[in-house]
């Protein structure tokens, strides 16, 4: 569907530049309450805000006088953009106003100003400075203060509950409608979220997690507004659908993560070993199954000819020095031979701590049940080796921690960028666009 964004008024010249933050008001039919909202946040900003700042108001479709008191406030108050589209959505307006902003920081709030405005500094200063990407106001944290309903309390908490479960979500609260991004990062996100509407906030948020991006969670006040006209049964429809297709796409691979990780600058701090836990415990577990497998087969065929604890030994000693090559190369992406016999040493050290851990298991068996059959000695020899695995793991992790996939390039790590807003911050506390 083709969308039509008009800018009907806009801010007045800032001779200073453009602003620091840019703070969007999605709005639907809200003749009403825009006024007050407005007016409230922009004394706010103008009262030792210590960035520029400019309030964007995104009218996405509406039906009644909305664009008439948006532009009487950007004509009144000043420092006020007015964005206009055809199409309804959440999630159109704020990428129509977020991809033509030239603010260093974008941000959102509801009309309704639930949360309290004291909560906006803290959620857009990490991202000034250039340590956070994205920041999101959280109502579920144990320090967050909130007035609502028990259903709403409830749909919110089951939600993000199912965003955990289906998607390995790790932010708190998917849904609170005060946000912020970094625009650099928002150009690179956006093109890679499909949905218009509420499922947008989700949508981006996960992206943004598999995509390393660091975000930041503000614990806030919130009253909720009891006129909300969100029809809740359509919107979890919605939502439920946005899961699913999401979940496809991250379950296909047909999202360009990597290419967006290399874009914002948030590949691997050490090269050559995957981005994340998740995709290490992955190819660590394919790597233990067959090492494990081959493990019992060893064990079996050598016990009668030298007894559990040789055979024990034998097995794991030949399966340890194949697992950490195999491991070596395939889940920490380690290539050459640059420190291979370091690494075959150290992988013999974790082996020993394994070792250590098995064969205590297989003396407390014989111990306490002198006459243990061979099945009886795999069921324990398979518990320890599983607790032995998990250490493997973490030693691993520490042995190649600071190894590069091609040692004769080495990568120099970038810091990085900070806005030029935050230099000028001391400079100017007053800007003009306030």
């Amino acid at each position: 569907m083709t969308e039509t964004m008009t800018v009907t008024a806009a801010a007045h010249a800032d001779p200073v530049g453009a602003p620091v933050l840019d703070v969007v008001i999605p709005v639907y039919n809200e003749e009403a309450d825009l006024g007050v909202c407005v007016r409230r946040l922009r004394t706010y900003l103008s009262d030792g805000f210590p960035f520029r700042t400019r309030i964007t108001i995104a009218d996405n479709a509406s039906t009644d006088d909305t664009m008439q008191v948006a532009n009487l406030l950007a004509e009144e108050l000043g420092g006020i953009r007015v964005l206009h589209l055809d199409a309804k959505g959440r999630g159109r307006a704020l990428r129509a106003a977020w991809e033509h902003s030239d603010a260093e920081v974008v941000a959102y709030m509801d009309v309704d100003l639930s949360t309290d405005l004291n909560a906006l500094l803290p959620l857009v200063a990490p991202l000034i400075t250039g340590h956070s990407d994205l920041a999101i106001g959280t109502r579920l944290s144990s320090s967050s203060r909130v007035v609502r309903g028990p259903k709403r309390e409830i749909i919110s908490r089951g939600y993000n509950l199912l965003l955990k479960a289906s998607l390995r979500a790790r932010f708190s609260d998917a849904q609170c409608g005060f946000k912020a991004i970094r625009t650099e990062v928002a150009r690179e996100l956006l093109p890679l979220v499909r949905d218009g509407e509420w499922f947008f906030d989700t949508e981006l948020l996960v992206l943004a997690e598999r995509a390393g991006l660091r975000i930041h969670e503000v614990p806030v006040d919130w009253v909720d507004d009891p006129d909300s006209r969100v029809d809740i049964i359509d919107t979890a429809r919605k939502d439920l659908l946005g899961i699913g297709r999401l979940g496809r796409a991250l379950a296909s691979g047909t999202l360009p993560l990597e290419e967006l990780r290399r874009a914002v600058g948030r590949e691997p701090l050490v090269p050559g070993v995957p981005l994340g836990m998740v995709g290490q415990l992955v190819r660590f577990a394919i790597v233990g199954a067959l090492s494990t497998l081959a493990y019992l087969l060893l064990y079996v065929v050598l016990q009668p000819m030298t007894g559990p604890q040789v055979a024990n030994f034998l097995a794991l000693l030949i399966t340890a020095v194949g697992n950490t090559a195999a491991n070596r190369a395939f889940t920490f992406g380690v290539r050459g031979a640059t420190g291979a016999v370091s690494h075959q040493f150290q992988g013999l050290v974790i082996f020993g701590i394994g070792l250590a851990l098995t064969s205590g298991s297989l003396f407390a068996l014989h111990h306490w049940a002198g006459d243990a059959s061979v099945h009886w000695e795999l069921f324990v020899l398979v518990v320890a080796n599983l607790l032995a695995t998990l250490l493997r793991f973490v030693g691993l992790r520490w042995v190649f921690r600071n190894t590069p996939a091609h040692p004769t390039q080495p990568v120099v790590a970038q810091p990085p960028s900070i806005p030029s807003g935050a230099a000028a911050v001391a400079a100017d506390t007053k800007g003009d666009a306030r």
